[in-house]
């Protein structure tokens, strides 16, 4: 066939129908999994010699089916060693392979892989193999060689190092004619890592295609785009989330991307304390905010270190239970939550899980900035560090302008008030600030 989804769709009904009921039932099955025949030419592979294909798009984009269809592309060409990776491990189940445009919805019965979850692995009749890993542990990436790799969601790789120990084993496929090469798919954001791809662009070791949550408005549910067109247009993190662009820092943000990244480590030292930190949402419904969850600890050095950012939009319940899961999990001594919204409630909830769970009610009886400028100070002079990448929380504190009266954002909310506990005497009068860690 000489024409594409798109001229098909574009036919006047009549036509369109005869040149349909002109399929054989085989026929039309095989054009069902015909990825050239329906796809956007931004979702195919660009031509050329390089070594990465770095598809930056944004939510709904169809990053997932694209990559996904490039990798069985991949496979019938005769790739044999593979490996699939995403951020966490039930990423990789749940999206690139069991997902709705994960390996497995898009292959036609005739060369479906065999998936075998308790060996990580899918298993193409061809002989094809691809290991499927979790970027949470960077280690279990150490000597595994591919021709072929698939890295999902790269910019929120906790641990960025497990690409360097994935690129270090993407080497095979000379042996039976096969170039290596890999894509990786994702919401783009400003890390040191995503901007090493980009430069290489200019070598061209790496091909970039960029697109944006409308290219794929026609096949997206209009409950999914109105939900995130309210949360992100019009926003300057709507130009990352929804057009896929490499935001700068903000003027007049508190904290910047460098500031993050030159304290930032990938192993926290022993801790003398632990707190979760809770910054409750008001309501619970669709459009509600997050409830910020963020774990973090007083090192033995004296410097803080954030752990964890469990938040999500959940019902009091839900957030109670993940809440104190962490609490036990990281052998937290306490759990910290401002009052000013949810009252007793806060509480209620949290002893109705746990009963002798230790708790601490906060109220914020200072500005938001003010609470969140002692912090950002020892940000600036690394002695608070993250452990890991944190993407959501990292986007909030650098994108939030206190000055212009917005209002801050829930991870980063529980994230100042976890550091006020562990670490910070109040900020003194007359501006002047006062901070430094309490004596142990």
């Amino acid at each position: 066939m000489n024409f594409s989804a798109a001229s098909l769709a574009s036919l006047p009904p009549q036509a369109r129908e005869t040149v349909i009921r002109s399929l054989t039932a085989e026929e039309a099955q095989r054009l069902s999994f015909l990825w050239r025949f329906w796809a956007r030419q931004n979702q195919l592979a660009p031509v050329g010699a390089w070594r990465i294909w770095l598809l930056l798009a944004g939510r709904g984009f169809g990053k997932t089916r694209s990559a996904g269809e490039w990798v069985r592309e991949r496979v019938e060409a005769g790739a044999q060693h593979l490996i699939l990776a995403g951020a966490t491990a039930g990423d990789v189940r749940d999206i690139m392979v069991e997902g709705e445009s994960g390996i497995l919805a898009i292959s036609p019965p005739w060369d479906r892989p065999n998936y075998e979850p308790s060996k990580a692995r899918l298993t193409w009749k061809n002989g094809a193999r691809a290991l499927l890993l979790s970027a949470d542990e960077p280690d279990r990436f150490r000597g595994k060689q591919s021709d072929t790799i698939w890295a999902d969601e790269l910019a929120a790789w906790r641990y960025p190092e497990a690409w360097d120990q994935l690129a270090l084993g993407f080497r095979l496929g000379a042996a039976y004619g096969m170039e290596p090469k890999g894509i990786v798919s994702t919401t783009p954001r400003p890390t040191p890592l995503i901007r090493r791809l980009l430069k290489d662009e200019k070598t061209g070791r790496t091909a970039v295609t960029r697109g944006s949550t409308y290219d794929n408005a026609a096949n997206l549910a209009p409950a999914f785009l109105e939900e995130v067109i309210a949360k992100y247009e019009g926003t300057r993190l709507g130009r990352q989330e929804l057009f896929a662009e490499i935001l700068d820092d903000v003027e007049g943000a508190l904290w910047s991307h460098d500031m993050i990244e030159d304290s930032r480590v990938v192993e926290a030292p022993d801790m003398l304390r632990v707190v979760v930190a809770i910054d409750p949402a008001v309501t619970n419904n669709e459009g509600s905010d997050e409830t910020g969850i963020v774990v973090a600890g007083l090192g033995e050095d004296g410097h803080g270190y954030v752990l964890a950012d469990i938040s999500g939009r959940r019902s009091p319940n839900d957030w109670a239970k993940a809440a104190v899961k962490a609490y036990h999990d990281f052998k937290a001594d306490r759990i910290v939550a401002e009052q000013n919204n949810g009252g007793q409630l806060v509480e209620v909830n949290l002893r109705t899980v746990e009963s002798r769970v230790s708790y601490k009610a906060v109220h914020a009886s200072q500005g938001k900035r003010t609470r969140a400028e002692p912090v950002a100070a020892l940000y600036e002079q690394k002695r608070i560090h993250h452990v890991g990448t944190f993407p959501a929380l990292e986007d909030q504190m650098c994108t939030w302008e206190p000055l212009t009266g917005a209002k801050s954002p829930d991870r980063l909310d529980a994230m100042v008030w976890a550091m006020t506990e562990l670490a910070l005497q109040p900020a003194a009068p007359r501006g002047i600030l006062q901070e430094q860690f309490l004596a142990f």
